[in-house]
């Protein structure tokens, strides 16, 4: 059985686990070593908390107002969820909402250090508000935070990290009960239409008061003219 085809195999058993409410308990007090592999797992914000999905990123349809969540990390029985939480105000409560399209919050979490392979850096994680059509698939949603490699139908790598690799099988990992919480980076939204004009960003942008230099260039104007009206009366009058 090729890597690969055992990734799926696991994931497709630990997604039957979740769903029949019978994921093992850790029985110890610290870390269990055991066999595992690095990879990103897909998850959704759901009452409050993080579940493994169900489905396939290109299978599942977020509805508007949802939170999608990926998180790479050494992996074994117990799902590595995103360290943040899904807030869907954090990320999107600055994008308006747009008649025909959907907003869905996405948080993209690299891991530790401890989960990155050699060589390897996580960056920090990220939040992103996609605007997108309400068709659009986890998939898609993704691709429009940043690049995505895939490789044999598995999302490899996002964004660049990690740069090569795919579901790759570790011996004797050590998975913490626990992750530290983080504080998402909260990014420019994508896919929003809603945009300030372009004569309004520049003014803003180059911080000229365009408008007052105009006012004043033809209130000097008027006074020049008023004066030379004036001159020529009074030479008139002479």
């Amino acid at each position: 059985m090729t890597a690969h085809r055992t990734v799926r195999l696991v994931l497709s058993l630990l997604a039957g686990f979740l769903l029949a409410g019978t994921v093992a308990t850790v029985t110890a007090t610290t870390a269990q070593a055991e066999d595992g592999y690095r990879f990103w797992g897909y998850y959704q914000w759901t009452n409050g908390q993080w579940a493994f999905s169900q489905k396939g990123a290109d299978a599942y349809v977020p509805a508007d107002g949802a939170v999608e969540g990926w998180r790479f990390a050494l992996g074994g029985a117990k799902p590595r969820v995103p360290r943040a939480a899904g807030d869907f105000e954090a990320i999107c409560g600055k994008t308006p909402a747009e008649t025909g399209k959907k907003r869905v919050a996405v948080v993209v979490d690299p891991g530790t250090p401890e989960d990155a392979a050699a060589g390897e850096t996580p960056g920090q994680a990220t939040g992103t508000c996609v605007v997108t059509d309400p068709a659009s698939n986890g998939a898609k949603i993704l691709a429009a935070v940043g690049p995505v490699r895939i490789e044999k139908g598995l999302t490899c790598g996002v964004a660049g990290y990690p740069a090569k690799g795919c579901g790759d099988q570790v011996k004797n990992i050590n998975v913490p009960a626990t992750d530290a919480p983080v504080t998402l980076q909260i990014g420019a939204s994508v896919g929003s239409s809603a945009k300030p004009s372009s004569a309004a960003s520049s003014e803003e942008d180059s911080g000229t008061p365009w408008t007052g230099i105009v006012i004043a260039i033809v209130v000097v104007a008027l006074l020049a003219g008023g004066g030379l009206v004036l001159n020529r009366r009074r030479s008139a009058a002479k």
